[in-house]
């Protein structure tokens, strides 16, 4: 049986990455929580493999790519964190928002690769599984992780500017899909040598962009820490605030 060697390398990429990124956390979340986000994200990747099936009927070419793939699953997968985090007792700084999308993502893309991996379990082919799962690692998981991670900068940004958060949620759900999509057409459709240029372009501009806006947000959270400091009637009102405008 080669289950165990299966799934080690299902989910050993969403594993490395999601070690990789707990590290740049200051103040690390409780391992409950870790691991209720994860297991909640590879939950949402089945309704959302569904709602793409069923609307393969309807949509087809760029629009079933940009909408029928990469909106239902950037939508997927906030959604676990709109359900599951926003007003958790945990979730204490506007950081948190950007790390917990980014578990949600690798969670989703965990399932994703074991449904990919299936097919080469019987007869097991070690070489392809190992080629297959080190592509998803360095491709489409980090992707996953990488987009969702800047649909949270928009989303903590929201912290701070609550009388625009709907703008900056639309804004940053519309430029991960459209990079997302992007992505995901160049590999699907484009032939010529654009076809691993584009999505390595687009990765290293979600890079710089993800990494830059972890700084940026830490930076700011001294400004807009969500637990309470104090019992002073200026903090108090503070906080209703910033809870008021939680997404």
């Amino acid at each position: 049986m080669n289950y165990p060697i299966y799934i080690f390398f299902g989910l050993a990429p969403s594993i490395i990455w999601l070690l990789f990124f707990l590290r740049k956390d200051s103040h690390p979340e409780s391992n409950p929580m870790i691991l209720k986000i994860f297991f909640w994200g590879m939950l949402a990747a089945i309704p959302a493999a569904l709602m793409e099936l069923g609307l393969s009927e309807f949509l087809s070419g760029p629009i079933y790519i940009f909408l029928g793939i990469a909106l239902v699953e950037e939508f997927s997968k906030y959604a676990v964190v709109r359900k599951k985090i926003i007003n958790h007792p945990e979730f204490d700084e506007p950081v948190d928002i950007m790390l917990y999308m980014i578990i949600s993502a690798l969670g989703f893309a965990a399932l994703e690769n074991l449904l990919i991996l299936l097919p080469l379990v019987y007869p097991f082919k070690f070489f392809e599984t190992f080629v297959v799962s080190g592509f998803r690692f360095v491709g489409a998981t980090f992707l996953h992780a990488l987009s969702s991670g800047l649909l949270g900068y928009f989303l903590a940004l929201s912290f701070f500017e609550p009388k625009n958060r709907t703008k900056l949620f639309l804004k940053g759900l519309i430029a991960v899909t459209f990079l997302h999509g992007l992505y995901n057409f160049s590999i699907i459709e484009i032939d010529n040598g654009f076809k691993f240029a584009l999505p390595i372009g687009i990765l290293i501009g979600l890079i710089v962009f993800v990494f830059l806006g972890f700084k940026k947000v830490e930076k700011l959270k001294s400004i807009c820490n969500l637990a309470p400091q104090g019992n002073s009637k200026h903090e108090a009102r503070n906080l209703k605030q910033i809870q008021n405008s939680k997404l």
